[in-house]
């Protein structure tokens, strides 16, 4: 199941109590130990919160979701936090790439989405094409981290010496570039075939002629959105991948870059809200067009209508929503708007949170 499905599941949960327990892990030994410890505390935690909460006879079957959970997990198969979302009707379990904020629980009749949101739109999955010497490679990345590599009927592909006749004359640099170039073109047909299918971005870690005629023969150019030397004598897929994320991530980068940009726009425009209480109607309506969030920023509030809340600053308040930010980057993506997560101050020049309206 993808993060989307995930949160259109999760989303659509609501009744009290709904429990996020949210945390940060380890991937490897001995510092995974931790993260059991760490757990039993937030576990220990959230039962004792929604006993006081809601009664200890109504809370039963919870109580003993909550118990199950150490059991269910290994820990040596532990990301960068992990998300438990536990209601009468619902346990699941999120591991994640991207580090959580703060070690929490959050008890709503809701569950508190901003971290799995925030993965969705911070994680990035990419191709990543491995040309070499030995032939064709292609893999499969998640952030920083080699998912799978394809072995199917199109990968990997025969190095190119495979596909060339003895009787060519290996003088004939022409004829030698036609070679190369009628190679890499089905090559590049069948990540036009993936990226049809994924919509998959791809980085090529390759020598810079390979590249250069790549794109000369490329249906779709765009699809490449880098390139990468390697030394093929030390190889390694922990090499390419951090090859690779280091161009995805200025590609992110330049992209939010490009975002905040466009929101500056159009506050002169009239069409951008800063109130946290108007951006949340306007979610709710299905108006919002781009919504940017620095990270930094989180706001617990009280619920005192359908579309009203007052802002509050203790998060563990009864019946508190412990971040609304959340709930507005759903409503917003749900409804086909774009959601935007950056580090980059600029944005705060108009607000932690702010709002373009499609009307």
């Amino acid at each position: 199941m993808t993060i989307k499905n995930q949160l259109e599941l999760l989303a659509a949960k609501k009744g009290s109590p709904c429990i996020t327990i949210s945390f940060n892990t380890h991937r490897t030994f001995p510092e995974n130990a931790q993260d059991e410890i760490v757990l039993k505390n937030l576990l220990h935690e959230a039962e004792k919160r929604v006993i006081t909460e809601f009664g200890k006879r109504e809370t039963i079957a919870i109580v003993e979701k909550l118990s199950s959970v150490t059991r269910e997990m290994d820990n040596n198969y532990n990301l960068n936090s992990m998300h438990i979302f536990i209601s009468e009707d619902t346990q699941e379990i999120i591991k994640s790439a991207l580090p959580a904020s703060e070690n929490m629980v959050h008890i709503s009749d809701t569950f508190a989405l901003r971290p799995i949101i925030k993965d969705y739109f911070r994680s990035h999955e990419y191709l990543i094409l491995l040309v070499s010497q030995g032939g064709v490679n292609l893999y499969k990345a998640l952030n920083e981290h080699i998912v799978s590599e394809y072995n199917n009927d199109d990968f990997p592909v025969p190095e190119m010496a495979h596909n060339i006749n003895e009787s060519y004359n290996s003088s004939d640099s022409k004829l030698l570039d036609d070679i190369v170039r009628e190679y890499l073109n089905k090559v590049d047909k069948s990540i036009v075939d993936i990226f049809n299918k994924t919509d998959l971005k791809c980085v090529v870690i390759s020598n810079g002629d390979n590249y250069s005629k790549l794109l000369q023969v490329a249906d779709r150019p765009d699809i490449y959105c880098g390139h990468a030397t390697f030394d093929n004598n030390k190889k390694t897929t922990d090499q390419l991948v951090n090859q690779s994320w280091e161009i995805i991530s200025k590609f992110q980068f330049e992209k939010r870059s490009k975002e905040i940009d466009a929101m500056f726009e159009a506050v002169g425009k009239g069409n951008v809200y800063t109130d946290i209480h108007e951006i949340y109607s306007a979610a709710i309506d299905g108006r919002g067009e781009l919504l940017i969030i620095h990270e930094d920023f989180v706001q617990p509030v009280l619920m005192t209508g359908e579309r009203t809340f007052d802002l509050i600053t203790d998060s563990t308040t009864f019946n508190a929503i412990d971040d609304i930010t959340s709930n507005i980057a759903w409503e917003v993506f749900s409804k086909k708007g774009k959601v935007v997560f950056t580090s980059q101050d600029k944005i705060k020049e108009i607000g932690n949170i702010v709002l373009k309206t499609r009307y």
